[in-house]
């Protein structure tokens, strides 16, 4: 799963997401939680990644559990499109050989006769 986003990513596009579902600008938050705007836009974008004091005072402004700016809702998605392409290649497979086996039964038969 090469194009999964990582971890910074993903907090990133929650921290963003989060804050405007909340009605915050980023100066209102920065202000908020204390700490700069421009730090506050280094997280959002993923060139910075926050300390844990400043991720349970985001949390907090933003009435989440810390958790759910980790929460990467792609993930699941990809993992059972994955799964779903495994099972129909196994079954493919599968079906591939009885069919095989089939013809070759048939054959066998034929030649005996």
């Amino acid at each position: 799963m090469g194009n999964e986003p990582n971890i910074r990513e993903i907090f990133a596009s929650k921290l963003r997401e989060y804050r405007r579902k909340c009605g915050f600008t980023q100066e209102k938050l920065a202000e908020t939680v204390g700490i700069s705007t421009h730090y506050l836009a280094m997280l959002e974008t993923g060139r910075n990644f926050v300390t844990s004091e400043t991720l349970e005072r985001l949390a907090a402004a933003l009435e989440i559990p810390v958790f759910e700016l980790f929460v990467n809702e792609q993930s699941p998605r990809i993992e059972l499109e994955q799964l779903r392409q495994d099972i129909v290649k196994e079954i493919n497979q599968t079906v591939s050989k009885a069919i095989k086996a089939s013809f070759a039964e048939e054959i066998n038969k034929n030649k005996k006769k």
